[in-house]
């Protein structure tokens, strides 16, 4: 309990916390240098059996991911505070004339588990074996006080009930280390067109949804598109994107309909693959070898694309392509297959993984 009085005759660790109350509970808050997340011991469950665990195993597969994202940023890396249960007695000495903040004296013996961010502090001591430098630089640490397993197990899963993932084209709205994510966003506010039917936030659309494509889709459309074409120049590069998109969506009279309101979203996306993610990244990779294969007449050859027939209900041409049971299906072969449809309306020559899911697919229908 904080307050005990035997735990100042025992060897201590003593650092600065501010005290406060929730749910009737004391915890206290501390900043630690990151250097502290490697000396101070951490009570390792991974040998524990799930129901004996108070935490999930370290998935040491994101530890790369977190450590190379701090060393990659190092001036404006941020994380927030980890979340630690102390399982022992604890003594909060407040300053003089405060009540909320003072010192936390904690044995030495005590067990310190991590409710939330595992992965963080075994990211950040992997960090500080290549840039020790960062040792001196700090992270809050929230102190909760153990009261069992049961307590801890539930604190897991509080933490955890609440902790919605963005969804992919918000993350990528507000991603500004991403260059193909800057690229997207930018080709989006330069077009008047997409501005009006790119939803920048979800990255699914609701029925009732009056825009036709998520950020997400047109991130990975944008990307295939200037894939070998791209300058480095930001704004050169979204400026031939932008020029490419507007002029395919001439050739689609339903999109435009659908961003003067005199057709729904959902009516076009339920009757037409051209109005889904994997048509918009199909021809994003069409794209790329037009502008490789005719740099001077390819708007011209876009054309074509009025002579598909891209009606979900033409089962015929989609089924096993751009769909899979009469549902869109977004996997790297099926876009493939999608992005044949084009190329061959455009007299495009397909790419060697191209012309191999293409024979697999022909041999499959006979």
């Amino acid at each position: 309990m904080a307050g005990s009085s035997d735990v100042s005759t025992q060897p201590t660790l003593t650092f600065p916390v501010i005290r406060g109350i929730q749910a009737h509970r004391e915890y206290y808050v501390a900043m630690w240098t990151l250097r502290m997340l490697r000396q101070i011991s951490i009570f390792n469950e991974d040998e524990l059996s799930p129901e004996l665990r108070a935490q999930r195993t370290l998935n040491t597969a994101r530890v790369p991911e977190i450590c190379d994202y701090i060393l990659g940023n190092p001036e404006d890396y941020v994380f927030s505070a980890l979340t630690v249960s102390i399982d022992s007695d604890v003594h909060f000495e407040a300053l003089p004339g405060q009540d909320k903040l003072g010192l936390l004296q904690v044995p030495m013996d005590a067990r310190f588990i991590i409710n939330d961010g595992q992965h963080r502090r075994a990211a950040i001591i992997r960090a500080l074996e290549q840039r020790p430098e960062l040792g001196h630089e700090s992270i809050a640490v929230v102190f909760f006080l153990d009261i069992g397993l049961e307590r801890c197990q539930q604190m897991f899963a509080d933490l955890n009930r609440h902790a919605i993932r963005p969804s992919r084209s918000l993350g990528l709205l507000y991603d500004h280390r991403n260059d193909k994510a800057q690229l997207a966003k930018l080709v989006v506010m330069k077009s008047d067109f997409f501005r009006e039917i790119v939803d920048m936030e979800r990255s699914s659309l609701a029925k009732r949804s009056r825009k036709l494509f998520t950020l997400s889709a047109f991130h990975n459309a944008c990307a295939d598109l200037v894939s070998g074409l791209a300058t480095g120049d930001l704004n050169e590069d979204a400026d031939l994107a932008r020029e490419y998109w507007d002029a395919v969506s001439k050739h689609f009279p339903a999109w435009g309909q659908v961003r003067e309101n005199r057709l729904s979203a959902s009516e076009v996306r339920d009757g037409y693959i051209h109005s889904h993610g994997i048509a918009l990244q199909a021809l994003g990779k069409a794209g790329n070898t037009l502008l490789h294969e005719h740099k001077a007449n390819w708007k011209q050859k876009l054309k074509k694309l009025e002579t598909i027939d891209w009606s979900r209900n033409n089962a015929r041409v989609w089924e096993g392509r751009a769909l899979i049971g009469g549902k869109v299906s977004k996997v790297t072969t099926n876009v493939l297959l999608t992005t044949n449809i084009i190329k061959q309306a455009l007299s495009l020559p397909l790419s060697a993984d191209e012309q191999q899911v293409e024979s697999a697919n022909l041999k499959g229908r006979h």
